[in-house]
């Protein structure tokens, strides 16, 4: 069920479980700002997750929020996810998801990467 943005963090989502160790996940990638796994219903081949460390909502709350050190370091870890998954050529999708409207169903930021197939629609027709 999709969430609001705009509420508080809630350090019961699953996401936060993830970091804290309650729950496992699949890792391909962790340094002081960011985790990366795979996710656990892929979408594509290559179907990974990266989460900042920090306790954010969504990318509305990390914009706002996060210090200029988080900021860079996650979307550095994003781009390295991408090289280490050797998605740069032939080229890969990102997504985020924020809010209702959005589709966000957990509330802690996270960006989809996706990758190893052709991708052609941004979004299916109505």
């Amino acid at each position: 069920m999709p969430i609001d943005a705009t509420l508080p963090y809630d350090d019961a989502n699953i996401f936060a479980k993830i970091l804290r160790g309650e729950i496992p996940s699949r890792n391909v990638y962790e340094d002081e700002y960011a985790l990366a796994f795979h996710d656990i219903n892929p979408q594509a081949p290559i179907h990974i997750l990266v989460i900042p460390k920090g306790r954010y909502v969504s990318w509305e709350d990390f914009s706002a929020k996060a210090s200029d050190a988080e900021i860079a370091g996650f979307v550095r870890a994003v781009g390295q996810v991408a090289r280490d998954n050797r998605l740069v050529e032939p080229g890969y999708r990102l997504l985020a998801n924020i809010g209702g409207h959005g589709h966000q169903e957990v509330p802690h930021l996270h960006v989809h990467l996706f990758g190893g197939r052709q991708f052609y629609h941004m979004l299916a027709p109505e």
